[in-house]
């Protein structure tokens, strides 16, 4: 670090209060309450619109973006320096020997600071000065500082986390319904927003912010009530409230088939390869492969209320569902009986998501009465951890590229955080949704997400890392990497 960087330090010593506290926790925006009926099948009705004209932005970032990079760079400076502080008054009036400043958004830097040895507090202690070495001050320095505190000083410091509280862009969603058990946005692999808004569905390119309208059930008097992309993005799969399955193709604009099976609206889609999952109201969960002409038809039945989430685990070979009847199951690919059972949740289970890092770890949110997010090791069966979230689980998704994971709340913060695992400490928490964040999609490269809501807006964050991680995470849960 550069002189003028000790000499601020210095003058915060000298002419500063000592903070009551070793480490300061960055403030976060408040979401203010919204007046609203509990629980999860609440609807309410809105007057309708048509989105085929347009996406508009909503004019609520009124900073402009530089504007905006000013005050996240000046709250980050402040937070260095406050732990760069800290550190530094407990070397010179505890002794505490530290070399190195923590890093302010790691889940051990409080805890470091706290567990450094305070062995020379209150005792007398004769110092003697030695010959300096290559990285040790010279006995003539005039600065006051110990050596361990110009070893702080001059440690690198790791460039800290910067997610904004803000989201980057806000678009207008009329008819997007504030319903639990719908999924109704989805993120292509070739960067185009499928979104379901009454009876049409409308895809947005993210590279070209173009609008155009897939379809129109109005015309068979349906409504939309899930979408969900193929894994090469070509495919979007429609679930409809009189349980048909429509899967389309996105390009040429063009519906391919329409499947049939279920007797209630269809909330959940998975694709799983060529094979498509759906979940229904009437707790049953076909799986189908769209290329034969009469579907080979697979019927899981496990569920006692309805289906609400569906998720493939990444190696293909087992998949996860929730339901109202505040069940987890886990189904492998042959069985037609959920291989694994988790009832630890108080409420629905919509949220769902499986671990891209470590290989059989399931991650799981439960409703209003529950509020809080599990995870499982499905290799064993064993449940693993749980933290209680404060509000209602809506949707979870991990980081392609790092170990954390982003969750979307409803009753009765309506908020949207950001957790790093295995530690469950909170990275970030976004508030501006007045409604449940109902709804979440992440990007294809990983970095953003966005999120979907009652209050008809949609609204896009970024939240994940750009670069994967060079650090190879060792999982417990992965047995190959104990084979020799």
């Amino acid at each position: 670090m550069d002189q003028d960087y000790e000499r601020r330090l210095l003058r915060q010593i000298n002419h500063q209060n000592v903070p009551e506290g070793l480490s300061s926790k960055s403030g976060y925006a408040a979401c203010s309450p919204v007046t609203v009926k509990s629980g999860d099948r609440f609807i309410p009705t809105r007057a309708g619109s048509n989105w085929s004209i347009n996406f508009h932005y909503a004019n609520e970032n009124c900073w402009s973006p530089n504007q905006n990079q000013r005050a996240k760079d000046a709250s980050t400076d402040t937070g260095k320096d406050a732990v760069a502080y800290a550190a530094l008054l407990r070397n010179e009036l505890l002794g505490a020997g530290i070399e190195t400043v923590p890093d302010p958004h790691t889940d051990d830097r409080r805890n470091a600071l706290l567990t450094q040895d305070t062995h020379s507090l209150f005792r007398y202690t004769i110092h003697t000065k030695r010959v300096p070495f290559d990285n040790e001050i010279s006995p003539y320095s005039l600065s006051p500082l110990s050596n361990k505190s110009h070893k702080l000083l001059r440690s690198p410091r790791k460039p800290a986390r910067k997610i904004s509280k803000i989201p980057f862009k806000v678009l207008d969603a009329p008819e997007l319904q504030d319903d639990f058990y719908l999924n109704l946005v989805d993120w292509s692999a070739g960067n185009l927003l499928s979104v379901g808004l009454g009876a049409c569905v409308y895809l947005w390119s993210a590279c070209t912010s173009q609008v155009t309208r897939l379809c129109d059930l109005s015309v068979d008097g349906d409504s939309v009530t899930s979408v969900c992309w193929n894994e090469r993005g070509s495919l979007v799969a429609v679930g409809t409230h009189k349980g048909f399955v429509q899967i389309w193709d996105a390009a040429g604009g063009r519906k391919l088939t329409s499947l049939e099976g279920h007797s209630a609206r269809v909330g959940a889609l998975a694709w799983n390869g060529e094979q498509l999952s759906s979940g229904s109201r009437d707790r049953v969960i076909l799986q189908r492969d769209v290329r034969t002409p009469p579907p080979v038809e697979r019927r899981l039945q496990g569920h006692r209320q309805e289906v609400c989430g569906l998720k493939w685990s990444p190696d293909h070979q087992h998949l996860a569902s929730g339901g109202n009847d505040n069940k987890l199951l886990v189904w492998n690919s042959s069985s037609l009986l959920p291989v694994q059972q988790y009832s630890d949740h108080l409420a629905a289970v919509k949220a769902i998501a499986w671990s891209p890092h470590q290989h059989g770890l399931l991650a799981s949110g439960g409703g209003t009465a529950d509020r809080c997010l599990r995870f499982w090791n499905t290799l064993t069966g064993q449940a693993l951890q749980s933290t209680d979230t404060g509000s209602q689980v809506c949707n979870l998704a991990w980081s392609k590229h790092a170990n954390e994971l982003v969750s979307t709340h409803g009753y009765s913060q309506n908020q949207i955080l950001v957790w790093k695992y295995p530690s469950l400490t909170q990275v970030a928490k976004l508030t501006g949704h007045s409604y449940r964040v109902l709804y979440l999609a992440v990007s294809p490269d990983g970095e953003a997400i966005v999120t979907g809501a009652g209050d008809e807006t949609l609204r896009f964050w970024n939240v994940f890392s750009k670069t994967r991680c060079t650090k190879e995470s060792k999982s417990v849960l992965n047995l190959f990497t104990r084979i020799r």
